[in-house]
């Protein structure tokens, strides 16, 4: 028995020996190992759109085939009109308690919060984001929601792409083309589009056609599309009753018109859906009575406006594209859509923006088309085509993405004859949107969430805060000061410049030594005050603001000091910044980043090819590291501490940094010792 012992170990530890043999053979190839990786990111973004399709039919299937015959199954009279307009509401209900307890990510469209973890955090996305997303979407279009599928899967798409990524120990850059991979996939899968997913994530994930990117999320796209084909089938997305084409050349001069009308209503939808959102934000009720007001007033939408509010509304573009619903009914769909899609979203549904924006421009061309043809029916083609061109148009115009607009419309109808009033009428709606606000649906949350300066890696200017560089010496003056009074004490201290501040300690303006000097060489000191003579055109900086932000301040204004305000302390100053301690702080971080990288370089050399990074979200039990400063904390001999995360603040901890409960921090060690490492953090 003693000698089948070490055998048995060896067995044991046989899977943790391929797996590290694994992620070492794909991290050091250049060629296979990256396009294994888009490969297995396509077939789990297949597996993922597969999946959540059957899951919208499932809670459909629950919602609306079995909640009309309730009356059957209770034996109550219940009408099945009343089961349809409170099936949104338990919908959205049970997804804002999914959300507030699983993932809040997994709230909103999707796409956003994808740019942000791409712009932001190196392409980070935590796994259990993909079935959260995956289970609240499929509840709040199954239920009834107005949203689309789309920025759940291209979220789901993302999220497995970045847990493949962070599985083998990619790089951030890595990383990105896996997340972008991801959504290209999804894309391609969910809608049988492989261009148009290509499209998509590098023109909106990743903002950029770079080649290296390129490869990898075109193998992806093609992997998932092949996939999800061999399940869903090879059909279009829509199908058409006819090919559309132009009855003449001079029918294109119909499309422009078209375009400039869909740049318009793609501004309505998109200011629609966060003016609502912002309403709800404002509305100081409980999470839950806002789910429930939003869904009933969607249920009662769908139920007595149009049962194509309902879901993601395919079955209602296709109708207008076969020219089967009048002028009138289409019209008022365009605005009970953006309705309809505004509550759900404001009111806490988890779902895309795309289709809806297909269903707004479908109806709106269709309308267009119906006139068209009934004031020109000698030029006018059929009102399907205006639907088909009216949908990308609204689209693109909306998301500010005219190439995958004009693509993913092409592939999900397989029809090519349009394709030239589709360019023309897209890029003009485009231009209209952009030029009257250059915001597009996902960069405006995006910009909110400070991510929407492109992809960045953080400099040493992101790491320190205002409030770790300011100086709580504040030198001040009244208005009322005599600027006599403020000359002796330019003469007496060493202060260039004073806050003006007024009774309640809060800003009035600032006044310089050079303000001082020009009124002294006016001659006219006389009884003139402080408040004369002081610039009123403050410029100030927040405790909470990086050092990247300040120095922007610096750079629009000639300067030496910036006041520091607290908004939370009704606008009082609570320092200064000025520009000798803001470089005395990017002196001391840059050091202190120096230094970090010198411990790593110190790793040998097979260490650091095999070093792992070990990230601990940090709680009061973790007593080695919580409520201490990093120079007490003495981890393993082997291990290192690299970064610490803030919220969404990433620091390069210094010695005095203090670790606090909620705070992510990554260390770093060797593959031999992250067992060890992991122990130690759990206090064994």
């Amino acid at each position: 028995m003693a000698a089948i012992g070490p055998w048995v170990a060896q067995l044991r530890e046989a899977p943790a020996q391929l797996l590290r043999r694994l992620r070492q053979g794909l991290q050091g190839s250049d060629t296979v190992g990256p396009l294994a990786l888009a490969v297995a990111v396509g077939l789990l973004a297949a597996a993922g759109a597969v999946v959540l399709r059957y899951m919208i039919r499932a809670v459909q299937w629950i919602f609306f085939d079995q909640g009309t015959r309730l009356d059957l199954l209770t034996g109550l009279p219940i009408p099945p009109w009343l089961v349809t307009v409170l099936a949104p509401a338990a919908g959205f209900l049970l997804v804002t308690w999914i959300v507030r307890r699983v993932a809040p990510e997994a709230a909103g469209h999707g796409v956003p919060e994808v740019q942000f973890s791409v712009r932001m955090r190196g392409g980070r996305i935590r796994p259990r984001v993909a079935l959260a997303k995956a289970v609240t979407a499929s509840i709040s279009i199954g239920s009834g929601g107005s949203v689309g599928r789309e920025g759940p899967i291209v979220q789901i798409g993302s999220t497995l792409g970045s847990a493949v990524a962070q599985f083998v120990g990619m790089g951030a850059q890595e990383m990105r083309i896996l997340v972008a991979a991801g959504a290209a996939g999804a894309i391609g899968a969910t809608f049988n589009a492989p261009i148009a997913g290509v499209l998509f994530a590098l023109e909106v994930i990743l903002g950029s056609f770079a080649a290296r990117s390129f490869g990898l999320v075109v193998v992806a796209s093609v992997t998932a599309t092949a996939a999800a084909q061999t399940v869903l089938g090879t059909e279009p997305a829509f199908r058409l009753v006819e090919e559309f084409r132009l009855v003449s050349n001079w029918e294109l001069a119909l499309y422009p018109l078209l375009g400039l009308a869909a740049g318009l209503i793609a501004l309505l939808y998109v200011r629609s859906v966060y003016g609502v959102e912002a309403w709800f934000n404002r509305w100081s009720a409980p999470v839950w009575s806002k789910a429930l007001a939003g869904g009933l007033l969607v249920g009662l939408l769908g139920t007595f406006g149009s049962p194509h509010l309902f879901g993601v509304g395919h079955e209602g573009v296709e109708l207008a594209m076969a020219g089967e619903l009048s002028i009138t009914l289409m019209a008022a769909l365009v605005l009970m859509k953006i309705a309809a899609t505004s509550v759900t979203l404001g009111a806490g549904g988890s779902g895309g923006v795309f289709a809806p924006a297909l269903f707004i421009g479908a109806m709106a061309g269709g309308a267009f088309g119906k006139a068209a043809d009934g004031l020109l029916p000698t030029l006018a083609g059929t009102p399907g085509a205006y639907a088909l061109v009216g949908a990308a148009a609204v689209f693109g115009a909306a998301a500010h993405a005219p190439l995958t607009a004009t693509i993913i419309l092409f592939e999900m109808t397989d029809n090519y004859r349009i394709i030239l009033p589709l360019m023309l009428a897209v890029v003009l709606a485009q231009l209209v949107a952009s030029r009257i606000d250059p915001d597009s649906i996902y960069s405006i949350k995006l910009r909110r969430r400070g991510g929407a300066d492109g992809p960045r890696e953080p400099g040493t200017l992101d790491f320190v805060l205002v409030d770790d560089a300011m100086s709580e010496e504040i030198p001040s003056v009244p208005p009322e000061l005599p600027l006599t009074e403020l000359a002796e004490m330019a003469r007496e201290g060493p202060d260039r410049s004073w806050v003006v501040l007024d009774a309640g300690e809060r800003p009035a303006g600032i006044i310089s030594v050079t303000d001082l000097e020009r009124a002294i060489l006016e001659g006219e000191l006389g009884d003139r005050t402080v408040g004369d003579v002081m610039t009123q055109g403050l410029v100030t900086t927040r405790p909470g603001e990086s050092l990247r932000q300040a120095f922007q301040r610096f750079a629009e204004r000639d300067v030496y000091q910036i006041p520091v305000v607290d908004t939370e302390e009704d606008g009082r100053v609570v320092g200064m910044l000025r520009r000798t301690e803001m470089m005395w702080a990017y002196k001391e971080l840059a050091d202190e980043h120096a230094r970090l990288l010198a411990r790593t370089d110190a790793l040998p050399a097979h260490a650091r090819f095999e070093s792992v990074n070990v990230e601990v979200q940090v709680e009061i039990r973790h007593r080695r590291i919580c409520h201490r400063a990093i120079r007490d904390i003495h981890v393993p001999e082997h291990a290192l501490i690299a970064l610490l995360r803030r919220g969404e603040r990433v620091v390069v901890p210094r010695g005095f940094t203090r670790v606090e409960p909620g705070d992510v921090l990554t260390l770093i060690t060797t593959r031999e010792h992250e067992r060890e490492l992991r122990d130690w953090l759990q206090g064994r």
